[in-house]
C-alpha cells in the first residue's frame, strides 16, 4: 500500500473526525452500560490507560507511532479523566440541567465546565509566552503582540510526540467546550445569536482553510497531529447544527441508532488499519534512507 497527498491528508482527517462522535457514544455507552455505581470507576480505568498510552507512546521511537499513541491518549485522559469528573460533581452536588420547552439542551456537567476558563487561560498563556508553537494562529498572535519567543531546536528524536499530540488533543477540545458553552448562554450571546452564527460558520471556513493545507502533507505523523485542530473546529460547525436541531447528533442516542454508531465505528476500525499500514511503510521508508 502507497498512499501520497492528497490522500494522507484525507485518511488522516476521516480517522480524526470519526473519534468525535464514537467518544461521545462511548461516553453515553459508559453511563448507561456501568450504571450509576461503576461508572465513575470505569471512567478512572480509562483515563489510566489514556496516562499508560502517554508513557509508552514516550519511549517509543517513531513519529507515526508516537503520535497514534498521543492520539487516543489524549482522547482516554479527557473522556476518562475531564469529562467524568465534571460529570461526577454535578451529579454529587445535585445540578440540574437546562431545560427548553421541556427538554435538556445542556446537562449538568457542561453547566460547571465554564468554571475552568481561568486554568484555560492560564494554560494558553504559559504557550503563547514562552513556546513557539507551530501552530498559525498561536503565530499570529505572536506577531501581533510582538512577543519575543526564542525557538530551540530539536531534532525528531527529541520532540515528545505523544505528549505534544495529547496535549494538543485535550487543550484544543477544551478550549471549543467553552467556546460553545458560553456562545449558548443566554445571559451571554445565545445559540441564535448573531455571534454564535458566526462562530459556525466561521469554524466552517477555518477548517476548509487548514484541511488546504492538510491535503499538502505527505507525513502521517504530521498530518494527525494537522487534522486534530482541522476536526474539532469543523465539529464547532456541527455541534451547533445539532443545537439548531438541523440535523441529529446519533451519536449521542447510541442505543437508538446503534446500527449507524455500529457502522462508524466499522469504518473507524478499518481506517485505522490502513493507517498503521501506511505509517509501518514510512516508518520502513524512513529507516532504508538512514541506513
Amino acid at each position: 500500500m502507497k498512499l501520497s497527498k492528497p490522500f494522507i491528508g484525507i485518511l488522516a482527517f476521516v480517522t480524526v473526525l470519526l473519534t468525535m462522535p464514537l467518544g461521545h457514544a462511548v461516553m453515553i455507552l459508559m453511563e448507561k452500560g456501568f450504571g450509576h455505581g461503576y461508572v465513575y470507576k470505569a471512567a478512572l480505568l480509562l483515563g489510566l490507560i489514556g496516562v499508560l498510552l502517554l508513557v509508552w507512546g514516550s519511549l517509543l521511537k517513531t513519529e507515526n507511532k508516537a503520535t497514534f499513541a498521543g492520539l487516543f491518549s489524549g482522547l482516554f485522559i479527557w473522556t476518562g479523566w475531564i469529562e467524568f469528573a465534571h460529570v461526577y460533581i454535578a451529579h454529587r452536588f445535585g445540578v440540574v440541567p437546562l431545560m427548553e420547552n421541556g427538554e435538556v439542551v445542556t446537562k449538568p456537567e457542561y453547566l460547571i465546565m465554564p468554571a475552568s476558563v481561568g486554568f484555560l487561560a492560564m494554560f494558553l498563556l504559559y504557550y503563547l509566552y514562552n513556546s513557539k508553537t507551530g501552530c498559525t494562529f498561536f503565530t499570529w498572535i505572536q506577531k501581533v503582540l510582538h512577543i519575543p519567543i526564542k525557538s530551540i531546536p530539536f531534532t525528531n528524536q527529541q520532540k515528545n510526540y505523544t505528549l505534544i499530540t495529547a496535549v494538543e488533543m485535550v487543550t484544543l477540545l477544551w478550549t471549543f467546550y467553552l467556546v460553545l458553552l458560553f456562545a449558548y448562554d443566554n445571559e451571554m450571546l445565545g445559540d441564535r445569536h448573531p455571534v454564535t452564527y458566526f462562530i459556525a460558520f466561521g469554524s466552517l471556513l477555518w477548517s476548509a482553510f487548514l484541511f488546504k493545507d492538510l491535503l499538502k502533507l505527505q507525513s502521517l505523523g504530521y498530518a494527525i497531529r494537522y487534522s486534530i485542530p482541522t476536526v474539532i473546529i469543523f465539529w464547532n460547525f456541527v455541534e451547533i447544527l445539532g443545537r439548531w436541531n438541523v440535523l441529529n447528533e446519533i451519536w449521542v442516542k447510541p442505543y437508538e441508532y446503534w446500527l449507524e454508531v455500529t457502522l462508524i465505528f466499522i469504518v473507524f476500525a478499518l481506517l485505522l488499519v490502513v493507517s498503521l499500514i501506511e505509517k509501518g511503510r514510512q516508518s520502513k521508508l524512513q529507516r532504508n534512507t538512514e541506513d
